[in-house]
């Protein structure tokens, strides 16, 4: 059963928890805007990260690595010193300004990397297929006549060009920074 007690013990116990309340929502406020200032000051610290390498300016925002090229900002995943240099000879970026640009890639990240940086520069970036085998429906089957990047999967990690054909080759976990690498290498940073 429960007790009676009379209204002046309830008005007490009302006015306790009604405190009590209070202190705790006062206390969650003034966490929230201490946690808004320390995250704050972290991103202003992480944002403010720039290196440079071979004469280029790269600020490091966001997870990525911009720096500016001429008249256009580039953003990259690695930073140019964490991928190997290639010896490719590959057409500079000067040969995809203003012309169609059709990527075909087996690693999305690869892709939005190539797509980030070259869509600026070309009159368009889309997706294609090299040949009729394993191609989606609507998309447009290249020739290695047209501007093509194709990152597929492969044991061994390469990059290679044929005619307007650009083969990026190489394991899961090595496309993205092959991808990089490329870039690096047409822009004239590596």
């Amino acid at each position: 059963m429960r007790r009676l007690g009379s209204k002046y013990d309830e008005e007490k116990k009302r006015k306790k928890n009604t405190l009590i309340v209070g202190i705790i929502l006062i206390f969650v406020m003034f966490g929230s805007v201490f946690g808004v200032i320390v995250g704050s000051i972290g991103q202003n610290n992480q944002q403010d990260s720039s290196l440079e390498y071979e004469g280029y300016e790269f600020v490091n925002q966001n997870g990525l690595w911009y720096t500016i090229v001429g008249n256009f900002q580039f953003a990259f995943t690695y930073f140019p010193s964490q991928v190997q240099n290639n010896t490719a000879t590959l057409n500079p970026l000067n040969s995809y300004n203003g012309k169609p640009l059709y990527v075909h890639s087996e690693d999305s990240n690869s892709e939005i990397e190539i797509y980030r940086n070259l869509q600026q520069i070309a009159e368009r970036v889309q997706s294609a297929c090299l040949d009729e085998n394993n191609c989606e429906e609507g998309l447009p089957i290249k020739t290695c006549s047209d501007n093509f990047i194709i990152i597929e999967e492969s044991s061994e990690a390469e990059i290679t060009q044929s005619d307007n054909c650009v083969y990026i080759r190489g394991t899961q976990e090595e496309l993205l920074e092959l991808t990089n690498e490329f870039l690096f290498k047409i822009i004239g940073i590596k």
